[in-house]
């Protein structure tokens, strides 16, 4: 190839919005692009998306990307994903999706979440997938309410995917599942890498229904000749298999080994770190996966983030959002400005941000997200601030518990996704940790610049993630963000009383539903 500059494409195929990342074998951006997406909700508890609105989204990013970048497009040597957990859809006999993708937050399976921990127990769930009892959220679950109630859908199932095996099968003509992806499926054996035959049974599935699943990474042939001309990439262009969302973020912000932290508010809040080997939590809400380097395991915690924020703009805020869509002030940065506004601890204003049911660590198929302590006094801003402050309040749980639960100390938390482009933000998540928060150099484009870190060690630019990860530069610190002391005090207030409004809610969740 010479000494001509090459080129990878990772895209981040997340629950709101695609993003499209053109970068050099260096690492650097060149061209990134986002679209948003509407999710379909026609009822409580349904939760989906259109085949065509994901492929028509990347597909707009990507031309976007393109036309911007002005590059030799011959040069671009591979692409891979970075993809949103649990989304899924069936698949007929000509590989053409029967409906929608049913999407990860849905919660149409709470019946059978129920009947299959019933199956199995705690502890051997634990054992087998490393997480706790499933909920309703988990492709398992969902599996089981469509032979229930749309069983002439499965009768017509040639296979089941995830969101990133159908794009694979776009791309290179192959449906091939991914290990960090599976493992939420709680069809996935944690120990083995295997499908768990006994859960299979209980869906009444065969593994043949499922997908081959390959290692992050792994190169899986070129881009099919038609889908190269219609997407203006080369046919030369190297697919390789990607990986979860929350793992590409982590490797894309320099998290690689053990003893490093990282947290990303996108759609999903995370809380994640690397471990050697499985870490079964007894108490169910640290969850262990595969990482997207081999040996290496994802410990992560997840809950509601930046979805429950856009529904807050779209709902309390459209004259700005209505600006913003007019050329004017971005509708988030106008809420920023308002929030800052009210002093830490909105005024005892509380939010429990369990938005379509509670995450960890308080996770609970059946919450409801609850606005509590209004007053005369409260205005939009103490209603901006609260969802701000409701978000750094659960990851603060998130991070206790991953302590408690590996015995590690988290000093320094480094901060990715949607929500560390709001300095206010970053500030409120220091002062309710207590602890240093940092933004990466990186850190708007980590998932997609770790997905095209997976490309270029499937097409031998680097060796490992690892050495990817060195190479790019991916951990270097862009901002930091020390606590302050002075909002100390109300911090300990507000998170007492968050702790006393999950505490009283979670008994009585399920009849309040």
């Amino acid at each position: 190839m010479g000494d001509e500059r090459r080129y990878l494409i990772g895209a981040d195929l997340g629950t709101t919005a695609v993003k499209v990342g053109l970068f050099d074998t260096d690492g650097r951006a060149v061209a990134v692009n986002t679209v948003e997406h509407t999710l379909i909700t026609p009822t409580t508890g349904v939760v989906e998306q259109s085949p065509d609105v994901y492929w028509g989204a990347f597909k707009t990013c990507l031309q976007r990307v393109l036309d911007t970048a002005g590059i030799n497009r011959a040069a671009i040597i591979a692409m891979s994903l970075s993809v949103q957990g649990e989304t899924l859809t069936f698949l007929d006999a000509d590989g053409e999706p029967m409906g929608n993708f049913i999407v990860w937050m849905d919660t149409r399976a709470q019946a059978e979440a129920e009947q299959i921990n019933a199956w199995f127990g705690a502890e051997e769930i634990l054992e087998r997938t490393g997480q706790g009892p499933i909920i309703s959220l988990y492709p398992a679950a969902k599996i089981l309410w469509m032979r229930r109630n749309r069983p002439d859908v499965l009768a017509r199932t040639s296979r089941i995917v995830l969101l990133e095996d159908w794009f694979f099968l776009r791309l290179a003509g192959r449906a091939i599942g991914e290990p960090s992806l599976w493992c939420s499926s709680y069809m996935l054996d944690i120990r083995t890498g295997a499908w768990w035959p006994e859960m299979l049974g209980r869906l009444g599935i065969d593994e043949g229904v499922l997908p081959p699943v390959l290692p992050s990474a792994t190169p899986l042939g070129t881009i099919l000749p038609e889908v190269a001309d219609e997407l203006g990439l080369p046919r030369t262009l190297a697919i390789v298999q990607g990986g979860l969302d929350t793992a590409c973020g982590t490797i894309g912000v320099g998290n690689v080994a053990p003893g490093t932290f990282s947290e990303s508010t996108g759609a999903l809040t995370t809380v994640c770190t690397m471990a050697d080997a499985p870490v079964l939590d007894p108490d169910g809400e640290l969850a262990c996966f595969y990482g997207v380097e081999p040996g290496r395991y994802l410990l992560n915690m997840g809950a509601k983030g930046g979805i429950m924020f856009r529904w807050l703009r779209d709902q309390l805020f459209a004259d700005e959002l209505a600006e913003e869509q007019a050329g004017g002030q971005p509708a988030y940065e106008a809420m920023d400005e308002m929030a800052a506004t009210v002093p830490a601890g909105s005024d005892g204003l509380v939010l429990l941000p369990h938005f379509e049911g509670a995450g960890a660590p308080d996770t609970n198929q059946y919450g409801k997200g609850l606005l509590y302590g209004l007053n005369l006094q409260h205005t939009r801003a103490h209603i901006a601030r609260a969802f701000l402050e409701a978000s750094a309040m659960n990851v603060r749980r998130m991070v206790d518990c991953t302590e408690a639960a590996t015995g590690q100390r988290i000093e320094e938390v480094r901060c990715l996704g949607g929500a560390s482009n709001s300095p206010l933000w970053c500030q409120i998540k220091a002062d309710v940790l207590g602890r240093r928060v940092v933004t990466m150099r990186n850190t708007q484009d980590a998932a997609a610049l770790g997905a095209a870190m997976l490309a270029g060690v499937g097409v031998g630019v680097w060796k490992s993630v690892e050495q990817a990860a060195e190479l790019t530069g991916a951990g270097g610190i862009d901002r930091t963000f020390e606590p302050d002391p002075a909002t100390r005090e109300a911090y300990d207030k507000a998170l007492r009383r968050y702790d006393l409004l999950v505490g009283a809610i979670s008994g009585i969740a399920k009849e309040l539903y």
